[in-house]
């Protein structure tokens, strides 16, 4: 079985585990209320996605 030769450090160890290469998520202004959205989701504002009413909104 592999063994260390030497005690890795904590900072490289932490240096591995480094999230900095994940990117955000892209936004896209909804073509029927214009709000950011998330792409390829229903529209949080409207309910809409593909120009069709997916998830009916309660009046208030």
């Amino acid at each position: 079985m592999a063994v260390p030769k030497r005690k890795s450090s904590k900072a490289r160890g932490r240096k591995r585990r480094t999230h900095y290469k994940l990117e955000t998520p892209n936004l896209v202004r909804c073509p029927q209320c214009h709000t950011l959205k998330a792409q390829h989701q229903v529209c949080k504002e409207c309910g809409t996605y593909k120009g069709k009413e997916v998830v009916a909104q309660v009046a208030e």
